[in-house]
């Protein structure tokens, strides 16, 4: 009798984690809070307590061909960049053709989820969810967590003295819908995260004005990058992340810094961080320096107090007549369905191991996926997490001891007080990280080998989902392929008009001699590695 898996949420981490429970022969069923899949994705009107929100022009900072589940790509016609409403219609498509529907329980809110009394025997759960007011309690002999981390708004109310004199209105960023309601209005953004950036531009078009307040500022990255493609379809490559692991740091950190700055200088747009291009991600806001540049957002420091009509700054300036203040401040995460314990908080992180399994368990039988914020898309993460968990759940798989575990976790920590930066992962290396894990990881010496063309491809291409499909458990014989055509889909979405006005053009994404030279070295040493 196969196993049978409570998953938690039907999100973009949720669906994956129903399909990897079929792919490995265990029997999901997946309670979600909603009517309807998505998860974070699902714009709707009005905010809802308890589930993730989005505003209507929301579009995605993750190309199309790196942020696709690995064993169906996205249509080729889809733009590389998706507003939010195509991003809900990939995944509809997703779940019909692997028939996850059929394993989700809607508007079923999960209230509890606790250890069998005989867990250290059996590694089951009781879960006791609640349907239109009615409770039911069910054993599973395991669970994926799949609530994410952009529900519960993080405040800081009390770190601004005088808040609570302002008469103006108050609200969280993820309060936002449309900007229409706030026409001719002048409007405080506090927070330069990407959806801070966002709003103020969104925002910037209608109001009278609109002061964007940072306390540390941030590198801005823009989602069109070389020739044209992605950023991630660029810079996303085992070659480049190779380079970044051998260059020197400092090396790297002026070359990145140089870059940026020469579209535009951060220090003349005020937004110059306190911190250097590799310490902290970057944010993608093309359209940000067009804002400041024409008046439409004027950027502020950090608030220093709240008046009755404005706000003083730290810099001793001050703005009067404030309308609405939006705190872009992020979000907290916590998990007080599960029982106490299971889950332990300290100091701004949880430590899970790989990010996925608590470390203090006596079965692996319960796991986090999709808790963490990866420089580059989460889907494939996600997947590549439940893959290698529900591998865990059949015993294929089977985990260190706690003691290493735990050594594990403390070497990724970053020490600092921020939930947010606490979850920050690097794309290609948490991906071959969990792919390791699972047998999943693509050999390189064995494609030079046996298929150069792919081998190519794989090291100096865009490190796409589909690579994890090559080799391994779930193997998929469409991936070869998919690897091979990825250039052509992204420019199959861009290349819209019938009549071309030019037949030729240079080779996508191609590598000037001098890098090819040195990528050939860099290849070949990566092959020594596998000997």
């Amino acid at each position: 009798m196969s196993k049978r898996v409570a998953v938690v949420g039907a999100g973009a981490s949720g669906l994956t984690a129903i399909k990897c429970c079929l792919d490995e022969g265990l029997q999901p069923t997946c309670f979600e809070r909603s009517e309807d899949i998505g998860g974070l994705w699902r714009f709707q009107e009005q905010d809802i307590g308890g589930q993730a929100s989005i505003y209507k022009s929301l579009t995605i900072n993750t190309s199309k061909e790196m942020m696709t589940y690995s064993d169906f790509p996205i249509p080729e016609e889809y733009p590389n960049y998706m507003h939010h409403s195509k991003v809900m219609e990939y995944f509809r498509m997703y779940a019909k053709h692997f028939d996850l529907l059929r394993h989700i329980r809607f508007k079923a809110c999960v209230r509890h989820i606790k250890k069998c009394p005989d867990f250290c025997a059996t590694g089951q759960w009781e879960v006791v969810t609640e349907t239109y007011g009615k409770q039911e309690s069910a054993v599973f002999d395991a669970v994926l967590v799949c609530t994410g981390h952009h529900i519960d708004p993080y405040f800081p109310l009390d770190a601004f003295p005088g808040v609570e004199t302002f008469k103006g209105k108050i609200m969280h960023s993820r309060e936002y819908k449309h900007p229409e309601k706030f026409q001719d209005q002048r409007i405080l953004v506090i927070g330069l995260g990407n959806s801070g950036a966002d709003i103020s531009v969104d925002l910037s078009h209608v109001t009278q004005q609109i002061f964007l307040s940072t306390r540390t500022g941030t590198w801005v990255v823009n989602r069109v990058s070389d020739d044209g493609y992605p950023l991630d379809v660029v810079h996303f490559t085992r070659f480049k992340n190779l380079l970044r692991h051998t260059l020197p740091k400092a090396l790297v950190n002026l070359w990145g810094e140089k870059k940026l700055n020469m579209r535009f200088n951060h220090e003349n747009y005020g937004i110059k961080p306190q911190h250097r291009f590799l310490s902290r991600y970057p944010i993608a806001a093309d359209d940000l320096p067009n804002a400041i540049i024409s008046g439409r957002v004027l950027m502020k420091p950090n608030v220093k107090e709240f008046t009755k009509t404005g706000v003083i700054f730290e810099d001793g300036s001050r703005e009067e007549n404030i309308d609405v203040v939006i705190f872009a401040t992020g979000y907290s995460y916590s998990f007080p369905f599960i029982e106490e314990g299971v889950i332990k908080t300290k100091d701004y992180y949880i430590p899970l191991y790989k990010f996925v399994f608590p470390p203090n368990l006596e079965k692996p039988t319960l796991a986090i996926i999709g808790l963490l914020q990866p420089l580059g898309a989460i889907m494939p993460i996600s997947e590549l997490q439940a893959r290698w968990a529900t591998r865990v759940f059949k015993g294929l798989n089977t985990l260190p001891s706690e003691d290493e575990m735990m050594a594990d976790i403390f070497k990724k920590v970053k020490y600092v007080p921020s939930t947010h930066l606490n979850l920050q992962v690097q794309y290609v290396d948490q991906m071959d990280e969990l792919a390791s894990l699972s047998g999943v990881k693509p050999n390189l010496l064995a494609l030079l080998l046996t298929d150069p063309k792919l081998a190519w491809e794989v090291f100096f291409g865009p490190c796409s989902p589909m690579q994890f499909r090559l080799t391994g458990p779930g193997k998929w014989e469409g991936a070869r392929d998919a690897i091979l055509t990825q250039r052509e889909r992204i420019v199959k979405a861009t290349k819209t008009r019938a009549l071309q006005t030019c037949t030729e053009s240079s080779p996508p994404l191609a590598p000037s001699f001098l890098i090819k030279v040195f990528g050939c070295f860099a290849l070949f040493a990566v092959m020594l590695a596998y000997l």
